[in-house]
């Protein structure tokens, strides 16, 4: 437990911070699930617009610290590769 007035504050910051950063991270990880959805249905246009929205969500993830640049990356880099793979492309 903190002793002082400024680790007190500090405790409830990251308090705070930890539950928006939880809220952020499950939105992600939900709009990464809906791209996975969509190419296992074999519906590549719901596939692109869900990767277009998934890509905003995890470019801002990183940008807040709450991903690591390279993790939204490679997601990234990931469900598009697997978007060409379902279109049969390259």
């Amino acid at each position: 437990m903190p002793n002082s007035a400024s680790a007190k504050k500090r405790l409830r910051q990251n308090i705070a911070q930890r539950l928006k950063n939880r809220g952020v991270r499950s939105a992600v990880r939900t709009q990464v699930k809906k791209v996975r959805a969509a190419i296992k249905d074999g519906d590549t246009e719901k596939s692109e617009t869900e990767f277009r929205a998934a890509v905003k969500s995890l470019d801002q993830a990183a940008a807040k610290g709450i991903y690591h640049a390279n993790k939204s990356a490679r997601l990234k880099s990931r469900l598009a590769k697997a978007i060409k793979a379902a279109k049969g492309v390259g």
